[in-house]
């Protein structure tokens, strides 16, 4: 018998520090004669790496200030300025941080370019397009076309001519001849993050989780933010390694752990840690997330001899640019791979592409496994639309549910 225990992942302090040396960096880019991109979390990184612009991610400062718990006031000021509350909270704080309100780090470092690619959401074009103004600097807009039932040869067509027009922009923006060989290069690096990241994930398998969808959260910062790095390869080999230490030791998220349950949707982030909480004290793991593997899909996609071709159809068949069918199988999938006993879907009030669907979804996995699911109504950022006493009732339900399903 293995006594099982819980502690924490030693290699977080390890991530806060490269964060910092991340963001110090940008902020000192002018003085070293770089520029700085602001770029959406589904958009092409790579590219602007190998033409050493540092990307910044609004939707990942978004996350922070999620985290902070200063969303709710960001929200507010935005909404005095004449922004909906109905609008996504992370344009939203976005936009007040630019105006002149601080976040967490401050005000992010002022962009020289914009880069959005809409396979996410098309709340991002009006939301860049807005900061484009505002900064009064260029905007490449990525089109993406969704891909209900599959990709098609137009499809890679369209999206591919929009590549090599990004590399003339950056061309004309850097004032020097776009590399392709260093492009080849930072790919490969962005594979291996990819896949380390797979595995990372892939280690919840194992019951107990040496880590829960909760930790996954937060480690994700560095996929979206130093994808094409030897940064990132080098941290998540040594968090991978971390895992496996974890499950020889008997060192897990849940050492109680009865139920293992799937997330859709991302995370509460100013209640990460009280659903953490409520989640563990009745024995539940969250084991596994539609939102931090959404990282690492594109792998099937890509080519390691040659990283530019299939870049087109990496980056347009992500999981939000996919019909309702597809991220049901998708879901399916991880809910074999995972053991999954009960399904959680977050209806996120500033997240409608990832929000809309979601009751046929719940049908089609109902239909096909038959395992509890529970739609909890929040927002990822703004705390004004979080209920706690009827999302905490609804959690107990839920519980009582599995315990009647799966003990009896």
């Amino acid at each position: 018998m293995v006594e099982y225990k819980k502690a924490p992942i030693k290699a977080k302090d390890k991530m806060k520090q490269i964060m910092t040396n991340y963001f110090l960096d940008a902020y000192s880019a002018k003085d070293n004669g770089k520029k700085i991109a602001w770029i959406t979390s589904g958009g092409p990184v790579e590219p602007l790496l190998a033409m050493d612009i540092i990307p910044i991610y609004p939707e990942n400062h978004g996350a922070m200030i999620g985290a902070s718990k200063m969303g709710q006031k960001l929200c507010s000021y935005a909404q005095g300025l004449g922004y909906p509350n109905d609008l996504c909270s992370y344009a939203l704080a976005d936009i007040a941080c630019s105006k002149g309100e601080k976040g967490p780090i401050g005000q992010l470092p002022k962009p020289d370019l914009l880069i959005c690619c809409n396979n996410i959401c098309s709340t991002v074009v009006k939301w860049y397009e807005i900061q484009a103004r505002y900064f009064d600097v260029p905007l490449f807009i990525l089109d993406t076309p969704m891909c209900h039932t599959g990709f098609s040869y137009e499809i890679r067509s369209y999206v591919e001519q929009q590549f090599y027009e990004l590399f003339l922009f950056l061309e004309h923006i850097c004032k020097k001849k776009f590399n392709q060989e260093r492009l080849q290069h930072i790919g490969m690096l962005s594979i291996q993050a990819q896949r380390l990241w797979q595995e990372i994930l892939e280690t919840t398998k194992h019951s107990p989780a040496p880590m829960s969808a909760f930790d996954a959260f937060f480690h994700l910062a560095l996929i979206v933010t130093l994808r094409g790095t030897q940064v990132c390869v080098d941290y998540y080999k040594e968090l991978l390694e971390e895992m496996h230490q974890r499950i020889e030791q008997g060192i897990c998220a849940v050492p109680q752990e009865k139920f293992r349950i799937l997330w859709d949707n991302l995370p509460i982030w100013y209640r990460t840690k009280w659903l953490s909480d409520k989640f563990a004290q009745k024995g539940v793991c969250l084991v596994a997330d539609t939102y931090t593997s959404a990282w690492c899909s594109s792998l099937k996609y890509i080519d390691e001899n040659n990283f530019l071709n299939p870049l087109s159809e990496a980056y347009t068949r992500i999981y939000l640019n996919q019909g309702i069918d597809i991220m049901a199988d998708e879901i399916i999938k991880m809910i074999e791979k995972y053991m999954i006993h009960g399904f959680v879907m977050h209806s996120n009030r500033s997240c409608k592409p990832y929000s809309f669907g979601q009751y046929d979804i719940q049908n089609i996995i109902r239909a096909q496994t038959g395992i509890p699911i529970l739609i909890i109504e929040a927002d990822m950022l703004d705390e004004t639309k979080f209920a706690e006493g009827q999302i905490e009732s609804r959690i107990e339900a839920f519980v009582e549910l599995l315990e009647t399903r799966y003990e009896a």
